[in-house]
């Protein structure tokens, strides 16, 4: 007898519980907007990634370990934290962004680059991806959830030091770009610092305007 409790269409709806077809909407297009950018952007030009992907590269430069074995090791304690201090909900959130972002890539892959190769102006290439890498997992995580380990460990670092979420973003990545500086030259790390600030200062404006607008909603409210 099947179990339907793991239907993928069961599942599927645990993942969607309480949210509406606004909020499907923006995370799916979050989804597409990030993956893009990285996937003809970010790869193209290798520029280095700070949080949980700077981690899984600076791993895998010094012991040896396939990606394959690292990121989910890393992403499912980033996501262990983020459960204990921001609850199921967010959980059921971020599983159905993360299946979004990874399917927009298998998508994205089927074409051929759509973006001119930026390799020779990394200064742009550092701007552009920042800008969508920002858009994208700010409308992400404004739905209340995370487009991977990087995210849910920022927003886990935020809720408990009470940080803003550019901060808490910029803490991580940081740090790991500064161990990168152990096997990557200092030009290219540069860039991944712009790159970052970038993203974070766009993610944290566009989670803060969905603050804003919450907050002038209660103040009408109270109004009558």
């Amino acid at each position: 007898m099947t179990d339907n409790r793991f239907s993928p269409s069961t599942l599927l709806k645990k993942c969607t519980e309480g949210l509406s077809w606004r909020q499907l909407a923006f995370i799916v297009l979050g989804a597409a907007i990030c993956s893009f950018g990285i996937h003809n952007i970010h790869q193209r030009t290798g520029i280095t990634e700070g949080g949980v992907i700077g981690l899984m590269l600076l791993i895998e430069h010094w012991f040896g370990l396939s990606p394959a074995v690292i990121t989910p090791v890393l992403d499912i304690s980033c996501y262990l934290l983020a459960f204990k201090y921001l609850g199921g909900g967010f959980i059921r959130t971020s599983i159905l962004s993360t299946l979004s972002v990874s399917l927009f890539y298998k998508f994205w892959e089927l074409f051929p680059p759509m973006l001119p190769d930026l390799s020779g102006h990394p200064l742009l290439a550092a701007i552009g991806g920042g800008i969508f890498v920002g858009v994208g997992v700010g409308l992400i995580v404004r739905q209340g959830g995370s487009s991977g380990g990087d995210d849910a460990l920022a927003l886990t670092i935020s809720h408990v030091t009470h940080w803003r979420l550019s901060r808490a973003y910029l803490f991580t990545d940081f740090t790991v770009l500064g161990l990168s500086l152990t096997y990557i030259p200092f030009t290219r790390i540069l860039f991944s610092v712009i790159t970052v600030t970038i993203s974070s200062f766009l993610i944290d404006r566009i989670q803060e305007f969905k603050s804003c607008k919450k907050r002038g909603a209660e103040a009408v409210d109270g109004d009558f």
